[in-house]
């Protein structure tokens, strides 16, 4: 067995990410950009206000109270341009570019509107209230960078920027094939020896909410003939296969077998973790990546946050060191390790007066989807530490958004 940080590290050395295409702004909410994002212009564009106001020579508002003339209004978007002269203000919005002659905004609170005039009761300095043209960014600079992950604010700035496509890498397409002769769909019936497919659907889910839309999923039974064929066919059409079940050392155990047998190299088979031990990593040519995880589903979701995630996301060109998404919270109550391995506990998360916890939550086992439905996520307990007491940080992979 292997640590799990080996396993991570020797997968993120192995996967590469995919090949970059351009698409439209709204499409391309999660993925990752191939390519750096320039200024097309300052930004702001020019001096512009911050407030509802009035623009005024700094010198003039040195003592106050005073009175000025109102000579002009500039709204945001008007290509009005009222010289501000010595000795007099112009109305201005939140926005607008700052006229000629003026070099500070009073904002209407320091001020009385008298219709033809406007008195200024609080003295003001010199750019005050001003947004300097290009102090957020220049023209050419740089504002996002190849290998970002693009949310709706990174959005939003190549809109600003007047992209209206980016060159994004390429989501992987996936296959999950969940192997065993006693499973069944879960709207078919079954006998008290037969378990209805729940890794399927979960993984599906899993990968949906990673934002994989290019997913294939089949039943494949514990045939070793019918298992390398299925999974020859799902590696020549896809970026990834995941498997499930069969993956450890018992007589119907195939799957190393037919991974070494459609020419894949095994990078590892074992992790130090539990749940999930017998985990299975493989590759082809063509940044081609096989995972075998356990059968039992908590260790299925663990393996697939743990390792899978982290791949997928390289794939979608993630930079590495943003692969694997973790958290360092303070534990609720104690936790234990009762192994020999690193323990990856069910956790939930927690808000009290302390802020944000996490608490770990009692299962049957690896096969207790009703806790892994409770769980937000899983915290770690390394190995050969047993007892993690309350109050202390512990590493926490999160399987779903934190609200």
């Amino acid at each position: 067995m292997i640590a799990t940080e080996k396993a991570l590290k020797i997968i993120l050395e192995k996967v590469r990410p995919l090949k970059a295409s351009s698409l439209p702004l709204e499409k391309v909410l999660g993925y990752c950009l191939a390519q750096d994002i320039r200024a097309d212009r300052d930004l702001p564009p020019t001096d512009r206000s911050a407030m509802d106001g009035f623009a005024v020579q700094a010198k003039d508002l040195t003592d106050c109270p005073r009175e000025l003339p109102l000579v002009g209004e500039v709204a945001a978007g008007s290509g009005v341009r009222p010289r501000v002269s010595a000795g007099t203000c112009v109305r201005i919005l939140t926005g607008a570019s700052v006229p000629p002659g003026a070099d500070a905004v009073v904002k209407l609170e320091e001020t009385q509107d008298k219709g033809e005039s406007v008195k200024f009761l609080v003295a003001t300095k010199l750019g005050k209230n001003i947004r300097k043209r290009g102090e957020e960014v220049a023209k050419g600079q740089v504002v996002l960078c190849k290998g970002t992950a693009l949310n709706s604010a990174g959005i939003g700035l190549c809109a600003s920027v007047g992209k209206t496509a980016v060159k994004v890498y390429q989501r992987p397409s996936i296959a999950v094939l969940c192997t065993g002769r006693e499973l069944r769909e879960p709207g078919e019936k079954v006998a008290p020896h037969q378990l209805r497919n729940s890794n399927g659907p979960a993984l599906i889910a899993a990968l949906e909410g990673a934002g994989i839309c290019r997913i294939k999923h089949q039943i494949v039974p514990d045939d070793p003939k019918i298992l390398a064929t299925k999974l020859k066919a799902a590696v020549a059409k896809n970026d990834m296969v995941i498997l499930t079940g069969g993956v450890s050392v018992g007589k119907y155990d195939y799957v190393p077998e037919a991974v070494r047998k459609i020419g894949a190299k095994v990078l590892f088979h074992g992790v130090a973790m539990k749940p999930g031990k017998p985990q299975l990593y493989a590759t082809l040519s063509g940044n081609r990546h096989i995972f075998g995880l356990p059968g039992n589903p908590l260790s299925v979701l663990t393996g697939f946050g743990e390792l899978v995630l982290p791949a997928i996301r390289r794939l979608s060109g993630f930079q590495a060191n943003e692969c694997h998404v973790t958290l360092k919270l303070p534990l609720a109550t104690q936790a234990r390790n009762k192994t020999n391995r690193a323990a990856f506990v069910l956790g939930k998360l927690i808000w009290s007066s302390k802020g944000l916890q996490v608490a770990p939550l009692k299962s049957c086992g690896s096969a207790d989807l009703v806790a892994g439905a409770q769980a937000d996520g899983v915290l770690q307990v390394p190995y050969g530490v047993k007892k993690v007491s309350a109050g202390e940080l512990v590493t926490f992979t999160p399987w779903r958004s934190i609200p």
